[in-house]
């Protein structure tokens, strides 16, 4: 199957927020934060259900990311062929943070 991967508005936010935090810490981080970003969104775009951990309630999955304590939080709709990307977050924070920007949930 063939997937459109849609981002929220926060999801941006969030990346940028997270890049403009390590390239303050090193340059070039940030850099390498983006590059993981890509390659995660990758994965997810190829097979949205491999590797990812999955809410117990609801249609909500999560990726984390390799090499940064980050996580993906997106949503499948699988009818539409839909994949909504809502938030790349720390991996410590509450899901909280994004239950809000995904519908129905």
């Amino acid at each position: 199957m063939s997937w459109k991967l849609v981002f929220r508005p926060e999801f941006r936010d969030d990346a940028a927020a997270a890049v403009d935090w390590y390239e303050s810490k090193s340059p070039g981080l940030g850099i390498a934060f983006v590059d993981e970003m890509i390659s995660v969104l990758g994965q997810i775009d190829a097979n949205p259900l491999h590797r990812s951990r999955r809410h117990p309630s609801k249609n909500i999955r999560w990726r984390f990311t390799d090499r940064f304590p980050y996580k993906v939080v997106y949503e499948v709709l699988e009818p539409d062929g839909v994949i909504v990307v809502a938030a790349v977050l720390h991996a410590a924070h509450h899901y909280k943070r994004w239950i809000g920007r995904i519908d129905g949930a």
